[in-house]
């Protein structure tokens, strides 16, 4: 049973969030504050619905300490529903932003999603490891490093890593990697958000990407790489 941590301060909304998610068979934890969802946060969380605007605090930050330390699927929930808030979201660390008034159907369609990615970006590869330059993903262990340093991706900057160093030397239009990193039925992805993953990986990347990301303007990106130690 998955376990999610519900940030909402606004009684009736999480009552009824609560309620509808635990009969799709969830199992949640709720906090109505930012010291509550800091108390209530372990390592058996599998993904938080957060709220932006908290008595206490904002929904970015509790999601930026988070992202310090962990890379489990969190979905903005909030009335903030303006481009540059998504992007901003987004851009920090979330892996979704559904608007309200939420409509239970499509929250639950979108928590199913991203726990379909986060599976399979957990899936065992037939090599211990894959190695490209001075970046090395062990994808039995979901782990990332840059110089032997570990970084700290979420699931969907992971799996579009993997996707690229698996597909190394090949161009990948926009669309298919949209394909392959959300599929959320029904659900439209457009180019932004890619733009934002894109932008978050290269961040962490550092100048690694610099010398592996190239931009195919107009169609998509490549991994580019020659050694042969892949």
């Amino acid at each position: 049973m998955v376990k999610i941590l519900l940030v909402e301060d606004e009684a009736p909304l999480a009552m009824g969030i609560e309620y509808a998610l635990k009969k799709e068979g969830f199992n949640i934890i709720t906090a109505k504050s930012l010291e509550q969802a800091k108390s209530s946060f372990d390592r058996d969380v599998e993904l938080i619905l957060l709220d932006v605007m908290l008595p206490d605090g904002n929904g970015y930050d509790f999601c930026k300490e988070i992202r310090m330390k962990s890379g489990v699927p969190v979905i903005f929930m909030t009335a903030l529903d303006d481009e540059a808030n998504i992007i901003f979201g987004l851009d920090i660390g979330g892996d979704d932003y559904i608007a309200k008034p939420v409509r239970i159907g499509e929250l639950a369609s979108r928590i199913n999603a991203l726990m379909r990615r986060q599976r399979k970006s957990s899936e065992p590869a037939a090599n211990n490891k894959l190695i490209s330059g001075k970046v090395t993903v062990e994808p039995l262990k979901c782990k990332v490093y840059v110089k032997e340093e570990e970084i700290n991706l979420t699931a969907a900057e992971y799996k579009l890593l993997l996707l690229m160093i698996e597909n190394k030397n090949q161009v990948l239009n926009r669309n298919a990697i949209i394909e392959k990193l959300w599929d959320i039925d029904g659900n439209f992805i457009d180019n932004n958000t890619l733009n934002v993953y894109m932008k978050r990986l290269r961040e962490k990347l550092g100048e690694e990407a610099g010398r592996y990301i190239t931009t195919i303007r107009g169609i998509g990106y490549m991994w580019k790489d020659d050694s042969r130690n892949l």
